[in-house]
């Protein structure tokens, strides 16, 4: 399911209810299931991560597609909280950081920065997030302030793991041509229309 959309944002709630309901997901793991679709929807491999985030459970219904070939997946906690995990192409700044908006904050909310050893801590509104960067790409925890706390978020972006597996990882079979039995095997193989004797 990529997350973009007005449709997207109206379903993904009942998706993250039911999540927790069914206990689907677990903390710090990706099921080979999600770890398919994810790659299904052009996911790179090398962007899929995951992380541990106590008192929260990765929803494997909200895995899928961000941008181009970035990953994105919510984790959820029993009592409603949703931190967003979100990995794509590119790098980040002390230039970048008070200019790039925090996603889901008030869009008129000045942001927060601040930058310690694990990354930048930046809020803005009721939103607040952690944005660390490894070698071609970055990788951000979001969520909304007095849910998960900054120490949790830093926690864990800190410690998100690369997803490594076999998947299906492979494209779909090619189909075998169907025999059909009016393609003479000579000509032009044009279909063979004669009606025959008494036709």
């Amino acid at each position: 399911m990529r997350q973009s959309g007005r449709v997207a944002r109206h379903v993904l709630p009942i998706l993250l209810g039911l999540a927790v309901l069914s206990g689907c997901g677990s903390e710090g793991t990706l099921s080979q299931a999600a770890l398919d679709q994810a790659r299904a929807q052009g996911v790179a491999p090398d962007l899929i991560y995951v992380v541990d985030l106590p008192g929260y459970e990765l929803a494997e219904q909200s895995v899928g597609g961000v941008g181009g070939e970035g990953f994105g997946a919510f984790y959820v906690s029993p009592e409603g909280g949703q931190v967003e995990l979100r990995t794509d192409r590119g790098t980040f700044s002390d230039a970048l950081c008070a200019d790039t908006p925090v996603k889901d904050a008030e869009p008129a909310a000045a942001v927060r920065c601040e930058r310690d050893e694990v990354g930048w801590y930046r809020v803005a509104g009721d939103h607040h997030e952690y944005t660390v960067v490894s070698g071609d790409h970055y990788i951000r925890l979001n969520g909304r302030v007095g849910e998960a706390d900054r120490a949790a978020l830093k926690a864990a972006v800190a410690g998100a793991r690369h997803v490594t597996g076999e998947g299906s990882g492979t494209p779909l079979p090619s189909r075998t041509p169907v025999e059909r039995g009016d393609l003479p095997t000579n000509g032009d193989s044009a279909p063979d229309n004669d009606a025959g004797a008494g036709g």
